[in-house]
C-alpha cells in the first residue's frame, strides 16, 4: 500500500500544533508499518527545506501544489487542507475551526480558510477531527455527514515527571501564542487580584491582536511581576513547566489544547476553560473557569493560590490523565482510519 501525506508543517523548529501533530504522524505511521510505503509531499515553499531532515528507508519525499497531488492508495491532509487529491481515498485531519466560528482573524484569511476547510471537507472519503468539540463543529459549518468524522485525540509531547511534582515557585504559567482567541488580557486582569508575591510567565510567539495585547501588560500595576518572555526554546519551556505551581490557560477557543497535555505530563495543576475542547481534553485534572469572565478566572486562581491540596490533587489527576494521551495510540486509530478505507474499497 501506498500513502501520501501533506508533511509541509512538519519542517522546521519552533513547530506549531499541526506541526507537531504532522511530525508525529509522520514518523509514528513510518516506524510501526514498516512494509508500507510513504510519500511524505510539501508544498513549494518548505520543499527544499525538508531536504535536509532524515527519513526512513520507506518514505520518500514528493512535491504537492494547488494543481498537482502523487498518485497513491491514500492521500492524507494533516492539517485540513485538499487542493487537490489524485489518490483512491482522501482523509483529511481538522484541527479547529475558531476562524470561521470567531473573530480571531483577518476577513481575507478568513475567507480563504473557510474556502479551504470547505474544499477539504467535500473531497473526503473520512474526515478525522481532534476532538469530539471540533467533529461537532465540522459537522455544524461544514455539513460533513457525522457518520465520516472519526474522533481521534492528540498525544502528550512530554514525558511524565517520575519524581516529585512542579510547582516551587509561586508562578502561574500560560503557554501559547500571544492573540486574542488565547485571553490574554482577561488572565492579565485576573493576574492583577492575585497575592502580589506571585508571578505570571507568558510564554509564545506574537498573533492576531499581539499588540492590543502588549500594550495592556506594559500598562499593568503588576507589570513588573509578569514575564513576557516570547517564543522559548523546547528546553526553556520544559524548565517553566517544572518551575511552574499553577498552569492557566482560558483560551476562548480551543480544537484540542495540546499545552493541556504538556502541563498534565510535568504535573502542574491546571486552570482552564468550561468551553470549547478543553472540558474534554482535561477532564476532572483541572480547575474550569467562565473565560469571558474576568472575575471567574480571579476566583479560579485566587482558589488554587491558597489551596495547596487541591493543586497536589489536580496535579495527581493531570499525570494519571497524561496517560491515556498518547501519539503511539493515535498512531494506531490513524492507520485503523486508513484500513477502513482499503477494506471498504476491496469488499
Amino acid at each position: 500500500m501506498k500513502i501520501a501525506l501533506d508533511a509541509t508543517y512538519s519542517v522546521g523548529q519552533n513547530l506549531t500544533g499541526v506541526g507537531v501533530y504532522s511530525r508525529a504522524m509522520l514518523q509514528g505511521l513510518a516506524g510501526s508499518h514498516r512494509d508500507t510505503h510513504f510519500l511524505w509531499c510539501y508544498r513549494p515553499h518548505r520543499f527544499l527545506r525538508a531536504l535536509s531532515d532524515p527519513m526512513p528507508a520507506t518514505c520518500a519525499r514528493r512535491l504537492l501544489t494547488t494543481s498537482w497531488a502523487p498518485r497513491a492508495d491514500i492521500f492524507h491532509a494533516l492539517n485540513q487542507r485538499v487542493d487537490v487529491s489524485r489518490s483512491k481515498h482522501t482523509v483529511a485531519t481538522f484541527h479547529d475551526l475558531f476562524v470561521i466560528s470567531g473573530d480571531y482573524s483577518t476577513p481575507e484569511f478568513r475567507a480563504r480558510f473557510t474556502e479551504q476547510a470547505r474544499n477539504a471537507a467535500a473531497r473526503s472519503d473520512l474526515v478525522i477531527t481532534v476532538s469530539t468539540f471540533t467533529a461537532r463543529q465540522v459537522e455544524e459549518h461544514l455539513k460533513v455527514d457525522p457518520r465520516r468524522i472519526r474522533v481521534i485525540h492528540h498525544g502528550a509531547e512530554r514525558p511524565l515527571v517520575t519524581t516529585s511534582v512542579s510547582g516551587h515557585e509561586q508562578l502561574i504559567l500560560n503557554v501559547g501564542a500571544l492573540q486574542r482567541r488565547k485571553n490574554i488580557v482577561r488572565l492579565v486582569e485576573a493576574f492583577e487580584q492575585t497575592p502580589s508575591d506571585w508571578g505570571l510567565a507568558l510564554a509564545g510567539s506574537s498573533g492576531f491582536g499581539a499588540e492590543e495585547i502588549v500594550a495592556r501588560i506594559e500598562a499593568s500595576p503588576r507589570r513588573q511581576d509578569i514575564q513576557l518572555l516570547g517564543h522559548v526554546s523546547d528546553q526553556t519551556l520544559t524548565g517553566l513547566y517544572h518551575r511552574a505551581s499553577i498552569f492557566a490557560f482560558p483560551s476562548l477557543d480551543e480544537g484540542f489544547g495540546m499545552p493541556l497535555l504538556d502541563a498534565m505530563a510535568c504535573g502542574v495543576p491546571i486552570l482552564t476553560s468550561n468551553v470549547s475542547a478543553l472540558p474534554e481534553v482535561a477532564g476532572d485534572a483541572a480547575l474550569l473557569v467562565d473565560p469571558h469572565h474576568t472575575e471567574s478566572i480571579a476566583s479560579g486562581l485566587n482558589q488554587l493560590i491558597a489551596d495547596p491540596e487541591l493543586r497536589t490533587q489536580l496535579a495527581a489527576r493531570g499525570l494519571a490523565r497524561a496517560k491515556n494521551f498518547t501519539w503511539e495510540k493515535a498512531v494506531e486509530k490513524t492507520w485503523n482510519v486508513y484500513q477502513e478505507l482499503v477494506g471498504s474499497a476491496n469488499s
